[in-house]
């Protein structure tokens, strides 16, 4: 199956009914992290997966359909990035491939810096400045 570049969060969920309407919940991280937004309408793709009493010895042996999502970045990547935010402790912080949150220190909101990318977690990677850059380049 081929996915589209402009997948903007994937997770598993359940398709509830409530008061006559079916309903996909999403989880809060996907807002917070993700490019999605409250009230805004989107473009949703449910795939089935197999009923827990469906499953039989050979399901239980092969890989998941949907692996767990690696970040997006690796350690000692170099990118372009404009600073969306400014975080709690002050650091600048952008966001990449699917919302994947990028904390660079030492940053003002909307300055374009090439980075690095110094640590990566589960959530979020680290970077320092490599390269304040000019909106004219």
């Amino acid at each position: 199956m081929k996915i589209s570049e402009e997948l903007r969060c994937l997770f598993s969920g359940k398709v509830e009914e409530r008061d006559g309407s079916y309903v996909v919940e999403v989880p809060e991280q996907e807002l917070r992290l993700g490019e999605l937004q409250a009230d805004e309408t989107y473009r949703v793709a449910v795939l089935p997966t197999p009923a827990t009493n469906e499953v039989n010895i050979t399901d239980a042996t092969t890989e998941p359909e949907q692996a767990p999502q690696t970040p997006p970045v690796e350690e000692g990547e170099q990118r372009t990035v404009e600073i969306e935010d400014i975080g709690d402790q002050g650091d600048g912080i952008t966001r990449v491939e699917r919302g994947f949150v990028v904390i660079v220190p030492d940053t003002k909101q909307t300055e374009r810096v090439t980075i690095e990318i110094t640590d990566v977690r589960e959530n979020v990677a680290f970077a320092e400045v490599v390269e304040r850059v000019s909106y004219y380049e």
